[in-house]
């Protein structure tokens, strides 16, 4: 796999951290989309978007990213912005990446990488449960989600279970060393 695009998704309500997780800084200064900005442009992709809600108006003056994609339908979670993206990218895998997993490296994603054929991406799963949120999509995954998204389920766990069982995506295991890429920040 040559060409990636790639997401970050940064429309959450931030509602337990009490603030834009997006816009808070990180031990060396950068603000954490900056961050992630660059995870994603270290990991190979030629186009990155921006997944933001309307009222995030920092994010039509974010800097690096092709475009600024909103959720088709609002208020569905991560899904919503995964399919955005998935209906504007060039390349045949699509790397999303959420803003709150402020220690993810573009290792993972190199690693995801070699797991990934012609419309097959990568996930990685620990505990019996897949990290969506920092996984490799391919272009055949979009009928599937939109399916997803026309019936009102918005179960990334669900859609993956099914997404794996059709082969559209090879699961790789998380291991101890990749455990701290996926600290999760929601909180202060």
């Amino acid at each position: 796999m040559d060409k990636l695009s790639a997401v970050l998704l940064v429309a959450g309500r931030s509602s337990r951290m009490g603030r834009e997780k997006a816009l808070l800084a990180g031990p060396d200064g950068r603000v954490w989309w900056q961050r992630q900005r660059e995870v994603l442009a270290r990991a190979g992709a030629t186009e990155i978007f921006l997944s933001a809600r309307p009222d995030q108006v920092w994010a039509d003056d974010a800097s690096g990213f092709d475009a600024v994609v909103r959720d088709a339908a609002p208020g569905c979670g991560p899904l919503a912005g995964i399919v955005a993206a998935l209906e504007r990218a060039a390349q045949p895998h699509l790397a999303v990446l959420a803003v709150d997993l402020p220690t993810m490296e573009s290792a993972w994603f190199d690693a995801l990488r070699v797991k990934c054929a012609p419309g097959v991406g990568a996930v990685g799963r620990r505990g019996g449960l897949f990290e969506p949120l920092a996984t490799l999509y391919p272009r055949e995954f979009l009928p599937l989600a939109r399916e997803a998204c026309g019936r009102g389920d918005f179960s990334l766990q669900r859609l993956l279970v099914d997404a794996t069982g059709r082969g559209l995506l090879c699961v790789r295991e998380i291991t101890a060393d990749d455990s701290a890429m996926f600290e999760n920040r929601n909180e202060p």
